[in-house]
């Protein structure tokens, strides 16, 4: 399927490449969730305000960071959320974790694998497979377990496993060594043209949008 390519191994991004999903996080209803959850949980914000703090203390972290498209852990963003808010004695981390998994299935709209990609990876058993993925691993993990997709790759590497995201070259450098292939023999699949497309051939990898990579099949 790929020997054209001539390659050792690929990588593909995440999110509307292999998973089909949609989300609303601006949506009151996400914050009305998350904000009546943890109630039971010992925190007291309004929904209005837990939208406000969620957004504020996740720019604060980025401007904070100093890093070239940094990224955020959401955990730890909630964390401190419920640590303020708290009117009883919390576990603030354990909290943290939890409340960014509610939050997620809260504005989760739609998900599932696309057929055409699943075939795509069906094909490829016989190179070196990394997901790449500017996603939270706290929930996109299980999310690929649940599509039944984690243990199909040998590598998956979120941006908030680093705290740096694409199209920072760090973030394709880091997979290529935890790959241990040179650029030139990876081809890099996914459907946003500066992170999956152009950014990997900065650094020379070979790069196709996944629509194309379907016509392969």
């Amino acid at each position: 399927m790929f020997e054209s390519y001539r390659v050792k191994g690929l990588i593909f991004d995440c999110y509307h490449t292999l998973v089909d999903i949609q989300t609303d996080e601006s949506d009151f209803y996400t914050y009305d969730t998350v904000s009546k959850w943890l109630q039971y949980q010992g925190v007291r914000i309004d929904p209005d305000t837990l939208k406000n703090e969620y957004r504020s203390k996740t720019k604060e972290e980025v401007e904070s960071s100093g890093e070239e498209y940094a990224e955020i852990r959401i955990e730890e963003i909630f964390s401190k959320i419920c640590e303020e808010n708290a009117i009883w004695d919390i576990d603030e981390k354990t909290l943290g974790i939890e409340t960014s998994r509610v939050f997620r299935s809260a504005s989760l709209r739609r998900i599932g694998v696309f057929p055409q990609s699943f075939r795509l990876i069906e094909g490829s058993s016989h190179l070196e497979r990394c997901i790449l993925s500017n996603g939270q691993r706290i929930f996109s993990e299980l999310e690929l377990r649940f599509l039944g997709l984690y243990e199909l790759f040998d590598h998956v590497i979120f941006s908030s496993d680093v705290r740096y995201k694409k199209p920072n070259p760090k973030l394709y450098r880091f997979a290529l060594e935890r790959m241990q292939l040179k650029p030139e023999e990876v081809l890099f699949i996914g459907d946003t043209p500066e992170n999956d497309i152009i950014a990997p051939q900065e650094i020379g990898m070979q790069a196709i949008h996944i629509h194309e990579a379907w016509k392969l099949i």
